[in-house]
């Protein structure tokens, strides 16, 4: 699956994933009335509301995009009516020919993280049959508990040709607590960094390894130092637009082959109709538009970082 994650980027020239973490004050109003008349307020009405919102902007913009990442969390809290939600978004995005890659940060041992694996990218046994659950392409993974939290997953990707992105230096203003500790006069995070190259290193594409790795691009200097540690790792990168990163940010994430890494955008992409800088062209009737303009100029500007670099 990395193979076709680059292809997919390739064919587009957009190193770009769209998270779609749908929030309930996103959603336009005349897409939650008609979910609401139709299955009241519910937990079922909210669950369409949410599966006819991500529709229309996958509709918008998978010509545009390699890649989509549903973040799970969104869908949970709306119970088994949010999950069904989820499945279905990620088989549409499939049909769509994106590759999807499951936000779901998973992370145990033994038999619970090897549940995880089947239930999210492998497939299950039920008597004499195999059944895929979620079916995603690749799924992100917490490393905290070491290599007994991560093998099962490399294990399920060697078998199904899919991938995992592992947490390695997050975007949020608090993972230095943990991630930036020195220990052995290192960052925790380059020891991670170390590990993810490792563990790729039995679970390789063509050029890129299944294995590969979250560096937040509101941390553009130690993404520079994390690529040269992991030189055949794909590199996803959130952070970019609402959580304030930018193109220019970015270019130490790219091998020289403009190839390494992808950069997600969520709300800045799936709510851009109510963003300052849309918000007068496109009314939330047009919020799917508005996605699409995003997209183009996340493309832009990354593309005019690249080539200036």
């Amino acid at each position: 699956m990395i193979n076709k994650l680059i292809s997919n980027i390739q064919k587009t020239n957009a190193p770009i994933v769209v998270g779609l973490d749908p929030m309930m004050k996103f959603i336009p109003e005349h897409i939650t009335k008609r979910a609401f008349e139709e299955k009241g307020e519910t937990l079922e009405g909210a669950a369409e509301a949410i599966w006819q919102y991500n529709k229309a902007i996958v509709d918008a913009v998978y010509d545009l995009i390699p890649a989509v990442k549903p973040q799970i969390a969104m869908y949970e809290q709306f119970g088994i009516p949010g999950l069904v939600a989820f499945k279905k978004t990620v088989d549409y995005c499939k049909e769509k020919d994106l590759v999807v890659i499951g936000d779901i940060k998973r992370g145990d041992i033994g038999s619970t993280s090897a549940a995880y694996a089947v239930g999210h990218l492998g497939k299950v046994t039920v008597g004499s049959k195999n059944y895929y659950g979620f079916d995603e392409d690749f799924v992100t993974v917490n490393p905290y508990l070491g290599t007994d939290g991560v093998k099962p997953f490399v294990d399920v990707c060697k078998e199904e040709k899919k991938g995992i992105f592992v947490l390695v230096k997050t975007s949020n203003p608090s993972s230095g607590e943990f991630q930036d500790r020195v220990t052995d006069n290192r960052p925790l995070y380059e020891l991670v960094g170390e590990k993810v190259a490792e563990w790729g290193s039995e679970a390789m594409g063509d050029a890129y390894s299944y294995v590969g790795a979250v560096v937040g691009a509101t941390y553009p200097e130690m993404g520079k130092v994390l690529r040269q540690i992991m030189p055949k790792t794909y590199i996803l990168v959130p952070g970019y637009g609402a959580q304030g990163g930018k193109g220019k940010d970015l270019v130490h994430f790219f091998n020289e082959d403009g190839l390494g890494a992808i950069v997600n955008s969520s709300r800045g992409i799936i709510a851009a109709y109510q963003n300052d800088l849309y918000k007068e062209r496109f009314t939330p009737e047009n919020f799917a538009d508005a996605s699409r303009q995003a997209v183009l100029d996340m493309k832009e500007d990354i593309a005019s970082a690249l080539a200036a670099r």
